[in-house]
């Protein structure tokens, strides 16, 4: 093990009230915006009240979302016109996105609208709450940094105001942004080899305190130290992609396996970067699962009873790390095709659905290979992040532990990919059935501009929807394919309203779905030759977070998508 930075950081709320409740801050009105939860902000202001001192602490993370949960009283309100603020370094519906998912809580009609103020630079929302007794005005302020890469991000901030002056208005440094800001220092300060991968582990251990906050929508939830998963992995594919050459979003990179430990500590907020060797864990003898009601992701020694449940012609293929991956080929008539679930780990319903049809599918006679999980390492990472932090979505188990993704990879060693070239040699594919999900709430970046850079369209929701790619050629029968497919799907019970409900508030949120929604599924259809098959469906399931009923919603709609599919397929319709 190799041991590039062990530190530790005060915690700002505490070190803010250790400075005011004394002298400094006595007739002194505070507003201070932290990246806390609602009891650690209650009990500075209770805190410093004690001490004479007025104020008020809020959440700088979503902040307009937090004071309508913890401030805002909406009894008797009739609608809600709320003027987002702009700047310069943000996206154009930035602060629309930054209050989601307020449309899907709120029971009144929402709207949105660019402030009066737009493009000034000040941060500010005005909140109109519409009253029979007369209209309420609010004004939320969003505080932000333009970091040194140009991106206007989340931070801290401070006001404090005595006699009617404003003696200080000014960003707060916190434990929350300074962990961050040291770790990427420290991985950029290192002397880095030119071979790939880099390194085995590269594993960033924190301990912190802030947001972790179940909201009634979905499966949405609050959570600081997800946040901060997500920025340090992506930012740091994003550094070593500038590090080897690689234009940004590159999935290619071979780095080697990031992974970002985000844990709940108290008090005084612990890092350390540590360069690591891979983890390699036995896997446990396990019973079939009883598919249809699953209601978690399978374990790895439940896929590997399942898969040898189901018989067929088995082959294996190492992965990066030495583990199996496991296929089996059904040589059956009619068309071939391959059914594959789990190219990104942390995306567990295509797991089960791809095993509950190949069971029908194999009674059925049909020629086609399947491969239940193709990323083996990650899958194994996201097992072990989902035992301390179940609800988080934990990207960085998305890609293979060389840190590239299965379909970008082709060079040797292809490994992952050798398993995927097999099977459609097996079956002489013309259909490769890739069963996906995606962030089952919202996705944030708050240290990299908020949105997930390169990953927009997949920060909110949008319901279950489907990729259709297809060779240059063989794109007549897409759309009336996709016509038919959906018809079928959305029969599933409970998928319309879900998805009915979850394209609202995007709509309100993120204005519209930017491809076309045909039988209340969105449906992207692309030209491209980078797979080696014709046609490849891909199945985008909001399932990264979920359990119980909604889980189970979620494979049941991925079954019955490899149900429809094969049998449009078969009978010709994307000949």
């Amino acid at each position: 093990m190799t041991i590039l930075l062990e530190a530790t950081f005060p915690n700002a709320l505490d070190a803010l009230v250790n400075r005011l409740a004394g002298p400094a801050g006595a007739g002194a009105l505070v507003e201070a915006w932290v990246f806390e939860d609602f009891a650690a902000r209650h009990a500075a202001e209770v805190a410093l009240a004690t001490a004479g001192v007025s104020a008020h602490i809020r959440s700088a993370y979503k902040p307009l979302l937090h004071a309508f949960l913890d401030d805002f009283d909406l009894a008797g309100v009739t609608a809600i016109d709320i003027a987002t603020p702009s700047h310069p370094a943000g996206s154009a519906r930035r602060f629309a996105l930054e209050a989601y998912p307020l449309a899907g809580l709120v029971k009144v009609p929402l709207r949105f609208s660019t402030g009066a103020r737009a493009g000034t630079g000040l941060l500010d929302y005005d909140v109109v709450l519409r009253h029979p007794e007369g209209d309420r005005h609010h004004r939320v302020f969003a505080p932000n940094s333009l970091r040194a890469n140009g991106t206007l991000s989340s931070s801290g901030w401070l006001r404090i105001t005595r006699a009617g002056a404003r003696f200080e208005d000014h960003a707060l440094p916190t434990e929350f942004e300074q962990v961050f800001d040291a770790a990427m220092a420290a991985i950029a300060g290192h002397d880095w080899p030119a071979t790939r991968p880099i390194f085995e582990t590269l594993e960033i251990t924190v301990e912190t305190a802030g947001i972790e906050r179940r909201i009634p929508w979905h499966d949405e939830c609050l959570s600081t130290r997800e946040a901060l998963h997500e920025d340090f992995y992506f930012s740091l594919l994003e550094f070593f992609q500038a590090h080897a050459g690689l234009p940004q979003g590159d999935r290619t990179l071979q780095p080697g396996q990031i992974i970002p430990d985000i844990r709940v500590g108290e008090a005084e907020t612990t890092l350390r970067v540590a360069l690591l060797p891979a983890r390699i864990e036995a896997v446990p003898v396990e019973a079939r699962p009883t598919l249809p009601t699953a209601d978690r992701p399978l374990r790895t020694g439940e896929i590997a009873a399942e898969m040898a449940a189901l018989g067929g012609a088995p082959f294996t293929f190492p992965s990066t790390q030495g583990r199996q991956i496991l296929g089996t080929y059904f040589a059956g008539t009619g068309n071939g095709f391959l059914l594959s679930g789990g190219q990104h780990a942390n995306e567990t319903s295509g797991v089960i659905g791809a095993l509950r049809a190949a069971h029908d599918l194999k009674s059925q006679g049909a020629n086609f290979a399947l491969i239940a999980q193709e990323n083996v390492d990650g899958y194994a990472l996201h097992q072990r992040l989902i035992q301390t932090t179940p609800h988080h979505m934990h990207h960085a188990a998305r890609y293979t532990a060389m840190g590239d993704d299965i379909e970008a990879r082709t060079k040797p060693p292809l490994l992952e990919r050798e398993a995927r070239e097999h099977a459609f040699k097996l079956t002489n594919a013309g259909l490769h059935l890739n069963l996906h999900g995606y962030p089952a709430h919202e996705w944030t970046r708050p240290h990299a501009g908020y949105l997930p850079r390169g990953f927009e369209l997949w920060s909110i929701p949008k319901g279950f929807f489907l990729i259709l790619r297809h060779h240059p050629g063989f794109g007549a029968k897409a759309l009336s394919f996709l016509e038919a497919l959906t018809a079928k799907i959305i029969q599933t019970p409970g998928l319309r309203a879900f998805n009915e409900s979850q394209l609202a508030v995007w709509h309100a949120h993120s204005g519209e779905v930017p491809f076309p929604v045909i039988n209340a599924i969105p449906c992207l259809i692309a030209e491209s030759d980078r797979a080696t098959v014709p046609y490849t469906l891909i199945t985008e399931y909001p399932d990264e977070t979920i359990y119980d009923a909604p889980f189970r919603l979620a494979h049941e709609t991925q079954y019955a998508t490899v149900m429809a599919a094969v049998a449009l397929y078969c009978a010709g319709a994307l000949e």
